[in-house]
């Protein structure tokens, strides 16, 4: 029995097929648990604050993604409790290799998605920031 409700699933390989996209997502999601709010992160080294990848918006991703799933597995969660994710990207280019690096870490989890094109983030070389919500279930 699943921990979350996930309500309407969807992949967005079907809801934009015209990107090569492979997202699993859902419209809203029912949690239980204590609530985890994960800061939006960057490709940034937590430990030494280094920005990373400078101008590769997908390996940007990842670290940020990496980052996610470290802080959760520190908070006591994982990224199979993933219920809200936001994207901040400074240009709309970027989306479909931003959106393909994150799927890979959010197979199967369904989350609810907010995606946003912004002018820019709080330093120029980060293309790319993602915050996550998630939650710690209740013990069973």
């Amino acid at each position: 029995m699943p921990v979350h409700t996930r309500i309407r699933p969807f992949n967005t390989k079907d809801t934009y097929p015209e990107q090569k996209l492979d997202n699993d997502l859902c419209q809203a999601v029912v949690a239980r648990g204590t609530t985890v709010f994960v800061r939006g992160q960057i490709a940034q080294d937590l430990d030494t604050r280094e920005s990373l990848h400078i101008g590769d918006a997908a390996a940007q991703a990842r670290k940020a993604m990496e980052n996610i799933k470290m802080l959760l597995e520190e908070a006591g969660s994982d990224l199979s409790h993933v219920c809200r994710v936001v994207v901040y990207l400074i240009d709309i280019r970027y989306r479909e290799a931003v959106y393909r690096e994150m799927g890979k870490y959010l197979k199967g989890v369904f989350p609810v998605s907010t995606g946003l094109v912004v002018t820019a983030l709080a330093r120029p070389e980060w293309l790319v920031e993602i915050e996550a919500t998630a939650v710690i279930p209740d013990q069973a």
